[in-house]
């Protein structure tokens, strides 16, 4: 029997109500079959990407996994690892990739990575010298080297691909919420709709079961920056549509915890730690409590 597919493309400090007034027709084309929305960042941790991208993929809190800031140091994901590290255990031959910009989710940097196994990070120029032009060649990188991954996949084992985007964040710190910041909200969905065109193009996708996941992992304030309780820093959102996800335009209750959680039920990983808190998409009923 195959197994499903996985395509999870994380997009860093995307503001929900500057996503919405953007052209955005890629994602719109995974919520047309799934669905688009907005969720708090949960209270027991910080509105900083380390905790809020360790929650997504470990399907614990922060307090369970240790990350509350952006030094990973101490972390506590060696108990409560990533959903690519259990599905290899599980499932040797699942073919999996993890590309990003940002250190620590694929390498050592910062007491990384997110991702146990590493991964494919971009070699663009960073830094107080680093432009806007790196930060799109960083993007474009991970995005060109997870095009190549999606269209050589076997069919028949199943697959794992997170593709992460970092320009948006970069640009909300050096800029604020501006002009420059939605170039970067419409440049992540040029590269999502190259990613969902690599998908839609294998010659097996007919006979094939994905799950499309996209998500943010905080806000930003006007003037840029996060790691507070704003409402624009708390209010993050995430996208998804096929294998178990609902079409629904009626609000969901999410966490995003759910991420993995939703991705664990449809790889059919059950043993899981008392402390997971994850739940597939459409079946929480009230938040998870940290």
């Amino acid at each position: 029997m195959s197994r499903p597919h996985i395509l999870f493309v994380g997009i860093d400090g995307v503001r929900y109500d500057t996503l919405l007034e953007q052209q955005t027709p890629a994602l719109d084309r995974v919520a047309a079959d799934g669905f688009l929305q907005d969720l708090q960042v949960n209270a027991s941790g910080p509105t900083i990407s380390g905790p809020s991208w360790s929650t997504m993929v470990s399907g614990v809190l922060p307090p369970t996994h240790r990350i509350f800031d952006n030094n990973l140091t101490d972390h506590d994901l060696g108990r409560y690892p990533d959903f690519i590290t259990l599905a290899g255990r599980a499932f040797p031959e699942v073919q999996t990739f993890a590309g990003a910009d940002w250190e620590p989710l694929v390498s050592s940097h910062s007491g990384g990575p997110i991702f146990a196994g590493g991964g494919f990070l971009s070699d663009r120029r960073r830094g107080k010298k680093a432009t806007a032009d790196d930060w799109h060649v960083g993007d474009q990188q991970v995005a060109d080297r997870a095009t190549e991954q999606l269209a050589g996949l076997a069919s028949e084992p199943g697959s794992i691909t997170f593709v992460y985007q970092h320009g948006v964040d970069t640009a909300g710190h050096r800029e604020g919420v501006g002009e420059r910041y939605r170039e970067f909200i419409d440049a992540s969905d040029r590269r999502l709709d190259q990613l969902l065109r690599a998908v839609d193009e294998r010659p097996t996708r007919d006979h094939e079961d994905w799950l499309i996941i996209i998500a943010t992992d905080h806000g930003h304030i006007d003037e840029g920056g996060h790691g507070g309780d704003h409402p624009a820093e708390r209010t993050a959102w995430i996208a998804a549509s096929g294998t178990g996800v609902p079409a629904t335009d009626e609000p969901l209750i999410l966490e995003q915890a759910d991420v993995a959680g939703h991705v664990h039920h449809v790889l059919g990983l059950t043993d899981q730690p008392p402390e997971f808190v994850g739940l597939p998409f459409g079946t929480r009923t009230e938040p998870a409590r940290g």
